[in-house]
């Protein structure tokens, strides 16, 4: 007679609770929102140490779509009111910075941004099941797929909380390049007609005013603002309803533009479903875009603190035009010595971002058939340039630009004494008497201004007069 084998379930430790998923079952503390996926992703994926809890605005964007999502399915009838009710008040207390600190899985990860889905996914049941009355793991009443995923991908809930994410940090970015752009415009104005010289070739060109310098500093700031209002546009559309592979399959009809509509709603920006869905789950340009304009913007930041550091060099030996503020003492082997530190780490910031955007085009171009499945690196390297460079906007514009100092008296001698003042005396002494004036300075050492008063080419009076700002450099109507 044979024996019947037991088998015995499976039971958890004092402190856990079991999960089980296609792979098997594990131990999940009885005090975490996550579950099982969010377990397997924190085993599989430790590279870079960075988690999703460091980036708010991102779980926020989560926490939105899921919510747009449940609203969605309820008003198509495919979700039952009291599960929606509860999975739309956990979206609001995540909304609302609670939770945070239950996102834990690593920015960087395999399957296509799946365990980020899923962390969430499981975040928010969990909070729905105590809502509920009910306890965490007791995923019959409100599940993380069936109820807070359903009639989604992780194809297109990833993509469309990135879309939301990144409104959130182009908003922010465009703060902080507006703090600085007014930094430049404030100096703009203190500096106003002071006299300086130009240089073109790294060599002494025509005179110039310490206004006109910042000026153009602020202008390239705000070009780049009004520059990221198009790849900001190409963030409302969204493959919601997408599932997959952009079919559909598994969305109920009117579903997508329900959701897009809710989404709409909750953000106050104008999301709408992208014609073509197949399209838009594989297609990672609006990143590439993006990425292009952070690129943009790192340019011109780094030749901007390229050329306060060389415009400030000294100080008795450089060019000494502007006096930067001390922050720090900066050798520790050179007494008294001060770095332009600020310029120094907003260079650093933008050689990163720079090498940020070839890793997006790289990724973006890997994508394969109908799905990328780099997009989380895309994700990281986006949020992380975005921040990098909101702070090192804030940070030159509070530590460096306030506090820059014109050398004035110093920017008046290098003028009046420079061979370039002949250029602005041409025509007024003729070509043979400037040359003439510019060979004598360089032989001599002499200034141009006091050899063009000792030769009688020009009365003080009217020499005064032709090197006055309002003539000498601007533009005449």
């Amino acid at each position: 007679m044979s024996k019947t084998k037991k088998t015995t379930t499976p039971t958890a430790r004092a402190g856990y609770r079991l999960e089980e998923d296609l792979l098997g079952t594990m131990e999940v503390p009885n005090d975490a929102y996550y579950g099982i996926q969010t377990l397997r992703a924190l085993e599989n994926f430790n590279i870079t140490g960075v988690h999703l809890d460091q980036f708010s605005t991102f779980i926020n964007a989560f926490a939105q779509v899921k919510k747009a999502a449940a609203l969605a399915n309820h008003e198509v009838g495919a979700l039952d009111g009291k599960i929606k009710d509860a999975i739309c008040a956990a979206c609001d207390e995540i909304i609302s910075g609670k939770l945070h600190d239950q996102f834990l899985v690593d920015m960087i990860q395999g399957g296509a941004g799946t365990s980020t889905n899923m962390n969430a996914n499981e975040v928010i049941a969990n909070r729905a099941l105590e809502i509920l009355g009910h306890k965490k793991g007791e995923y019959d009443y409100c599940h993380p797929n069936n109820h807070v995923n359903k009639s989604q991908s992780t194809n297109d809930a990833y993509p469309t909380a990135l879309h939301v994410a990144l409104d959130g940090y182009i908003e922010r970015l465009i703060g902080s390049l507006q703090k600085l752009h007014d930094s430049f415009a404030r100096k703009s104005k203190e500096f106003g007609d002071k006299l300086k010289m130009g240089r073109t070739h790294l060599q002494d060109a025509v005179p110039m005013t310490a206004g006109q310098e910042f000026n153009a500093f602020a202008t390239m700031i705000a070009t780049e603002i009004e520059r990221l209002d198009e790849p900001r546009r190409r963030l409302y559309e969204i493959n919601m309803g997408a599932t997959a592979i952009g079919t559909g399959l598994n969305a109920p009809a009117g579903y997508a533009a329900a959701c897009a509509r809710h989404l709409a709603a909750l953000t106050g920006k104008p999301y709408h479903t992208a014609e073509d869905l197949i399209q838009a789950t594989q297609d990672t340009s609006a990143y590439v875009h993006l990425s292009g304009n952070l690129r943009l913007i790192a340019t011109r930041l780094s030749k901007i603190a390229n050329d306060l550091r060389f415009l400030s060099s000294g100080p008795r030996a450089g060019l000494a035009n502007y006096i930067l503020p001390d922050r720090q003492p900066g050798s520790s082997i050179m007494p008294g010595k001060v770095n332009p530190v600020i310029p120094e780490v907003v260079n650093q910031t933008c050689f990163h971002v720079l090498g940020i955007d070839h890793s997006i085009a790289l990724a973006a171009e890997a994508g394969q058939l109908q799905l990328n499945v780099f997009e989380p690196v895309i994700t990281f390297n986006l949020f992380t340039a975005m921040v990098m460079l909101s702070r090192a906007c804030r940070t030159f514009a509070e530590k460096c630009v306030d506090g820059i100092e014109l050398n004035e008296k110093h920017c008046r001698e290098q003028v009046l004494s420079n061979i370039g003042l002949v250029t602005a005396l041409n025509p007024y002494i003729g070509y043979e008497k400037s040359t003439y004036v510019a060979k004598t300075a360089l032989e001599t050492g002499g200034s141009v201004y006091d050899i063009v008063l000792k030769e009688g080419f020009l009365s003080q009076e009217e020499l005064d007069r032709i090197i006055a700002p309002e003539n000498m450099v601007y533009p005449k109507k």
